[in-house]
């Protein structure tokens, strides 16, 4: 029997009518067996995510402070859920074990899973699916890395036994049986995990927008939705700051070939955008895919005569990062010239260090750095076959005035990343995709 696995983000289940929306979409494709669930998120602005208010107990419990007042909030909005569904239905004793779990310092990672357990519970009764904990499916390794193989081959073995089921996202387990989380926005890796055991046709992701888009809507209006990208494509919008799915989802269903779907639970009908392995599928008026970007690095500019001809040079550079466990984003150079570019956070406290050791080791002619650097990314796939790309990213930069501090293209020819000042970030976004986005 084939099998669509279908992931719903906390703004797709922050209270009853959400989750009869959910249900309404799960039931209206039979095909769609399996069903992994995120944490209620906010249900009006100024509403709080129930996964952030799990770990502000925790944090209280942590300090000695009494939690009643605050996990009562969370005890009243999931008996709302369950009350508004009309379930026979009672959680009580999964939130007293929570609220002890709290005293008794089970850990950071446990109190932050509970909102997707307890939305697991909520959604699999509703839906009359079975209840599968993460905690017996997925796992990682003692030092905290997934493990993939193992959890594919157990998690493969489960499915068979369940036609239908609902998983929580975000968590599994440590070797010791102790709850691990993966980073924010973890729902999206669970179902991608769920959908490659499953060997699904399809891995649905539903959020609150539409598809993926061409830009961040805080900064550029009304930006258009992307039909069809590649996972690579997807790779490198995400991880420059693009917040659709979380990057890492991607591997897990790459590895089998299936392809993900993006999906609007308020508009349904809405195609929303595919990303797939490979496509020769592109816009020809508008030949770039997607632009992202981050604010918040700092650049380390080494200068010294004849640097092309010293073995080893950019070694010795790199070494004084991995010393203080330090990792680099681009490292664009010339003949006798190399720019490291770190995050600045990666630097606090460290720079100093940082500099001394560079000087140490590599002996340069000078150091010196620019902080404050934003990087943007333009990403498509369209571009290595298009005359005068770069050009006209440079051409839009120009017009608006703004300088270039850093330039660095991949080897595969799908983007160009660009580092300017942090104040002329949102201009830039802003000149690059009305360059090349034509209506």
């Amino acid at each position: 029997m084939s099998a669509t696995v279908t992931k719903f983000g906390g703004t797709s289940l922050a209270d009853a009518e959400k989750f009869k929306q959910v249900a309404e979409i799960v039931r209206a494709d039979e095909d769609r067996r399996y069903v992994v669930v995120s944490a209620p998120g906010k249900r009006f602005k100024g509403d709080f995510k129930i996964t952030d208010m799990f770990y502000l107990c925790y944090e209280k419990a942590a300090a000695g402070e009494n939690i009643d007042v605050l996990f009562n909030e969370i005890t009243e909005r999931y008996n709302e859920i369950i009350a508004g569904l009309g379930l026979d239905l009672s959680v009580d004793r999964e939130l007293e074990r929570i609220r002890n779990g709290m005293y008794n310092m089970t850990g950071r990672d446990y109190a932050a899973s509970r909102g997707e357990y307890l939305n697991g519970i909520i959604l699999a009764s509703y839906l009359g699916y079975d209840f599968i904990d993460a905690r017996e499916v997925i796992f990682f390794n003692n030092d905290g890395t997934f493990n993939a193989e193992y959890t594919n081959d157990v998690l493969s073995a489960r499915l068979r036994r369940h036609e239908r089921a609902v998983f929580p996202g975000f968590y599994g387990a440590m070797p010791n049986g102790t709850i691990k989380t993966f980073s924010r926005g973890g729902s999206d890796i669970t179902g991608s995990i769920v959908a490659r055991a499953a060997n699904a046709k399809l891995y649905e992701n539903w959020t609150d927008v539409s598809g993926f888009l061409m830009a961040d809507p805080r900064v550029v209006e009304d930006p258009k939705v992307i039909n069809t990208i590649t996972y690579r494509e997807l790779r490198e919008l995400s991880y420059m700051g693009a917040t659709v799915l979380h990057e890492d989802s991607i591997f897990p269903v790459q590895i089998a070939g299936i392809p993900i779907n993006i999906k609007n639970t308020d508009r349904p009908e809405d195609r929303g955008t595919m990303i797939v392995a490979e496509t020769p599928e592109y816009d020809t008026k508008n030949i770039i895919t997607g632009i992202a970007g981050k604010k918040g690095f700092t650049a380390i500019n080494i200068s010294k005569d004849l640097m092309n001809v010293e073995i080893g040079f950019g070694r010795k550079v790199l070494s004084v990062l991995e010393k203080k466990n330090i990792s680099f984003e681009h490292l664009p150079s010339g003949i006798d010239t190399m720019s490291v570019i770190i995050k600045s956070s990666d630097l606090s406290g460290r720079l100093d260090y940082v500099l001394n050791g560079i000087q140490q080791e590599a002996c340069p002619d000078t150091v010196s750095i620019d902080e404050g650097i934003a990087l943007i990314a333009v990403v498509g796939r369209a571009m290595v076959k298009s005359k005068g790309t770069a050009a006209k990213i440079f051409k839009a930069i120009a017009e608006a005035d703004i300088n270039v501090k850093m330039i660095d293209q991949g080897s595969d020819e799908i983007n160009i990343i660009i580092g300017i000042e942090e104040k002329d970030y949102e201009k830039a976004v802003r000149a690059i995709y009305a360059e090349f986005v034509k209506d």
